[in-house]
């Protein structure tokens, strides 16, 4: 039996009801949340994950688990089991290496793709200098879908697009820094387990993407759906339910001769095996060579950002 097909067994015999009451949270959303409600088609909701080289598991895991796992409890007449319709798209159909070598092959390529009304796009290694073909058909796309979201660093193939310019957004909390730098006309923000802007919409870092997920089912679906789906899915997080639980991140971090972070990403590093590079008297410590590399460019530019 798959999951599906327990689900609708299970709500059969009365599990939907016995959601307990701590999962009936206040639902009320500060400003960096829309809660627009959204019509899904009748044969549910098409969603594309783009992908490409080095794509991360948990970005784009995490939300499918929530799409195909999203149902209606305790209708059993009106029951969908297909809420979402889930599809990978890629530039090529060559087999794709996510992290940690997982091979995927892709459904669809650009070219024959079908209209997508929600985007789900994950960090990838192209994330920095996505290609010409990737960003003409994520701006096609988009402008036909309801949602655009990434999650994590995959806000910085937004970021490339324009799609997020004159937007508030966030991503990794390692990557903040990185964003308001390269991105000036992005409002990034600290602490926010997502941001949702209506049609674009962007995630902190890797479990993040879930919490935006169900956010995306709660405004397809209504709460209940939501509920429902994360109960089923033994996830017990809130954070889609408060865009702002993210606050562990929203203070920034000094980095200090004890204790030393990355004069790049903020990473936590180790005085003593860390690259290290002197500039105008003071240590600065690196995660890596090619952020000791972009720093001794331009060291200015990452002591003065935020």
């Amino acid at each position: 039996m798959n999951r599906r097909s327990f689900f609708k067994s299970a709500a059969a015999f009365g599990i939907a009801s016995t959601i307990p009451a701590w999962t009936m949270i206040d639902n009320s959303a500060p400003a960096t949340a829309s809660n627009a409600r959204i019509t899904p088609p009748e044969n549910g909701v098409p969603v594309a994950f783009l992908l490409s080289e080095g794509a991360v598991v948990i970005d784009f895991a995490g939300p499918w688990e929530v799409f195909q796992d999203a149902y209606a409890p305790g209708d059993m007449a009106n029951m969908k089991m297909d809420m979402f319709q889930l599809y990978t798209v890629a530039e090529t159909p060559k087999t794709i290496k996510a992290s940690a070598g997982l091979k995927i092959v892709p459904d669809y390529t650009f070219q024959n793709a079908p209209p997508p009304k929600v985007i789900v796009i994950p960090a990838q290694s192209a994330q920095q200098n996505p290609s010409p073909a990737l960003q003409e058909w994520l701006r096609k796309s988009a402008k036909q879908a309801d949602i655009t979201m990434s999650v994590c660093t995959g806000a910085f193939v937004l970021a490339n697009t324009g799609l997020l310019s004159g937007k508030a957004a966030t991503t990794h909390h390692s990557s903040y820094k990185q964003m308001a730098m390269n991105y000036p006309d992005i409002a990034v923000k600290r602490g926010a387990r997502f941001v949702d802007n209506g049609s674009i919409a962007t995630s902190g870092g890797l479990s993040s993407g879930i919490d935006l997920a169900l956010h995306v089912v709660e405004r397809y679906y209504g709460t209940d759906v939501a509920k429902a789906t994360a109960y089923q899915m033994e996830y017990q997080g809130t954070g889609w339910t408060d865009p702002n639980s993210n606050q562990i991140y929203a203070v920034k971090r000094v980095s200090t001769e004890e204790h030393p972070l990355c004069a790049v990403c903020d990473m936590d590093v180790s005085a003593a095996t860390s690259p290290k590079s002197v500039y105008k008297g003071k240590n600065y410590y690196f995660c890596s060579e090619g952020h000791k590399q972009q720093f001794d460019r331009t060291p200015e530019k990452y002591i003065d950002a935020s």
